[in-house]
C-alpha cells in the first residue's frame, strides 16, 4: 500500500460523536469505491470504528459528500441513518459551509467572485467552462480572498456558493491560475505525491441531531513544504 494512503491506524479524526465522524482526508485517498478497486476512505473509517468500539457486526457509515482523490481535507461521514438523512438534506439546502485553501500558479492581486457555467465530460472526467449560459451546463459560483503570496504562487481561501464537478479546479484554471500540481487543468508538472494543492480547510454546520454549532479545521498536509510555508 502507498504510504500516503490512509489506514485505520493512521486516520486523522477531526471530530467524532455517536452520529458523525469528520476525517482529514489525505492526498490519494478515494472517499467512495470506484473502478480502481482501491480501498476507499469510507471502508477504512468503518475499520477504525469497528476496532475502536470492538464492534463484531457490520458497521454503518454513510457518505455525505466527496473530495477529489488528489485533494486533501475535511470529509464528513454519518454514523447513523438519521444523521445521514439530515446531513444530505442540509447539503442540498446549502446548510453546510465549506472553506477551501488552494495554492495557485501566478500572482493574484485581489479578491474575486467567479461565475461560470460548467459541463461535465464523463469521457475524460473534466469540466468544460463556459462564460455564458450553455445547454447542459450548470451555473457555478465561488468567491475567493488572498491569504499569502509566494515567489511563483498565491495562496487563496475559497468559499463555494455552488458545488459542481471539479468546480474550483476548472474555474481557477479558466482565469489563468491553475492549482499547483493539477496537470488535468493546465498546471505544467505534477506534484511528487500526484496530488494537487487544494485542501478542504474548514467545515461549519449545525449538528443534525444535537443542534450544536460544529466548526472543524483540517490541518494542511504536513509532508508538503509549500503548505508548511
Amino acid at each position: 500500500m502507498n504510504s500516503d494512503i490512509s489506514s485505520a491506524d493512521n486516520l486523522q479524526v477531526l471530530f467524532e460523536d455517536n452520529h458523525l465522524i469528520i476525517i482529514n482526508k489525505r492526498v490519494g485517498d478515494i472517499v467512495q469505491g470506484d473502478k480502481t478497486g482501491d480501498k476507499p476512505l469510507s471502508e477504512i473509517t468503518k475499520d477504525y470504528i469497528a476496532k475502536k468500539y470492538n464492534k463484531p457486526g457490520k458497521v454503518f457509515l454513510g457518505v455525505v459528500h466527496r473530495l477529489d482523490r488528489p485533494t486533501s481535507g475535511a470529509v464528513i461521514f454519518a454514523k447513523t441513518s438519521k444523521a445521514l438523512t439530515r446531513l444530505n438534506k442540509m447539503l442540498v439546502n446549502k446548510k453546510i459551509d465549506k472553506t477551501y485553501w488552494a495554492i495557485v500558479d501566478g500572482k493574484i492581486t485581489e479578491a474575486q467572485t467567479l461565475i461560470h457555467y460548467l459541463k461535465k465530460n464523463p469521457k475524460n472526467n473534466k469540466a468544460t467552462v463556459y462564460s455564458t449560459e450553455t445547454e447542459g451546463a450548470k451555473r457555478a459560483v465561488l468567491h475567493f480572498t488572498i491569504l499569502k503570496h509566494f515567489d511563483r504562487y498565491t495562496l487563496i481561501e475559497i468559499d463555494l456558493e455552488t458545488g459542481r464537478h471539479h468546480q474550483i479546479r476548472s474555474q481557477l484554471a479558466n482565469i489563468g491560475h491553475p492549482i499547483k500540481g493539477d496537470v488535468k487543468y493546465g498546471f505544467k508538472r505534477p506534484n511528487k505525491n500526484a496530488g494537487i494543492n487544494l485542501h478542504a480547510r474548514k467545515i461549519a454546520f449545525t449538528h443534525p441531531v444535537s443542534q450544536e454549532q460544529i466548526e472543524v479545521f483540517a490541518p494542511t498536509p504536513a509532508e508538503d513544504p509549500l503548505w508548511n510555508a
